[in-house]
């Protein structure tokens, strides 16, 4: 398992009784310390007007995260490019990699805004998403200075900022028509994301950027003193991945106690989606961990493997990394 990368995507969640404010610099601190735990990137994420979710400007967030560590790399999982024009997707990215030179990531997905009053201010319809391999082709075009427009992306034009596709839907036979590095989840659905893989290999085409297929498998990951402390991580964000779907928004994350209480009334419905939220996920004791990541890593073939933890308990996530990243192997600096 050394010679597997493992890397990090935090998306700011705001937790109650604490803001968003909070939860960006609990994201700023907590890249400092995956940094001194050996891993190996650090990435953010792009959400908008989610309740849930203080990252809703990733490549500003990537830009205080780079600025506050030294070794790690910086990106992110990542910036929907359907939301955005290409060419200022490019200068950003060039603006990050010219401040951290050979630090940044740009991690690029194809979703646009959750609900139709998000995608009305952002100007984007949910069709948009069915241009993302235009758009994707267009932004590596502002990075090699071929735009048939007589621009120039500055100073992104002649950096190399490695890209990766998040593989949601046709993003893995996407990625493997531009020969990029692919980034899939959820690792919960074992076969479809296997399914999605063979796929990228079996199609993939070398390009300037990857000369061969690169797999990062994401998910949620939780490691623990016993395998029910490391459940209770879990019992946060499943329970507010139920509330969304039976609500239509993204809630804060209550403390797991809020939710195991007596007093927390769930219908049949939200239950089912909260009993479904539990299962799949990597967790356990080191031992256990270890061994369900030897079996994820030798089925996928994963080059890499990224990390999407979110809970309540700061504390909890923190030590959750230390003991993954005993599990892993990786080197402290």
């Amino acid at each position: 398992m050394e010679a597997t990368r493992f890397s990090v995507l935090d998306r700011s969640r705001t937790r109650e009784g604490h803001d968003g404010p909070e939860a960006l610099r609990d994201t700023v601190r907590l890249a400092r310390e995956l940094e001194e735990l050996g891993y190996h990137r650090f990435w953010v994420s792009e959400h908008h007007a989610v309740p849930g979710v203080a990252g809703s400007a990733p490549t500003v967030l990537a830009a205080a995260v780079a600025a506050a560590t030294r070794t790690i790399r910086v990106g992110t999982g990542g910036v929907m490019l359907p939301n955005h024009q290409p060419l200022v997707v490019a200068e950003q990215f060039g603006v990050l990699e010219a401040l951290y030179p050979g630090r940044i990531d740009m991690g690029l997905g194809r979703s646009v805004g959750f609900t139709d009053g998000v995608r009305k201010a952002l100007g984007r319809d949910k069709h948009d998403a069915d241009d993302f391999e235009a758009q994707l082709t267009e932004l590596l075009g502002w990075f090699r200075g071929t735009s048939d427009t007589g621009a120039h992306a500055r100073p992104a034009e002649g950096l190399s900022v490695p890209p990766f596709v998040l593989a949601i839907g046709e993003g893995a036979a996407i990625a493997a028509r531009a020969g990029l590095p692919m980034v899939i989840g959820d690792i919960r659905s074992r076969e479809k994301m296997l399914r999605g893989i063979d796929q990228y290999r079996a199609s993939f085409r070398p390009s300037e950027w990857s000369s061969e297929p690169y797999v990062v498998v994401s998910g949620t990951i939780a490691v623990a003193g016993t395998r029910e402390e490391a459940r209770r991580l879990l019992i946060p964000e499943a329970w507010s991945m139920a509330y969304s779907r039976t609500h239509g928004t993204f809630p804060p994350l209550p403390p797991a106690e809020r939710v195991e209480s007596p007093a927390t009334k769930m219908t049949e419905k939200e239950r089912g989606f909260y009993e479904s939220g539990l299962l799949g996920h990597i967790h356990g004791t080191e031992e256990q961990v270890a061994a369900d990541l030897e079996t994820l890593i030798k089925e996928s073939g994963a080059q890499e493997v990224l990390v999407t933890t979110s809970t309540y308990d700061r504390e909890g996530l923190l030590d959750s990394f230390r003991r993954l990243s005993r599990v892993a192997g990786l080197a402290t600096t």
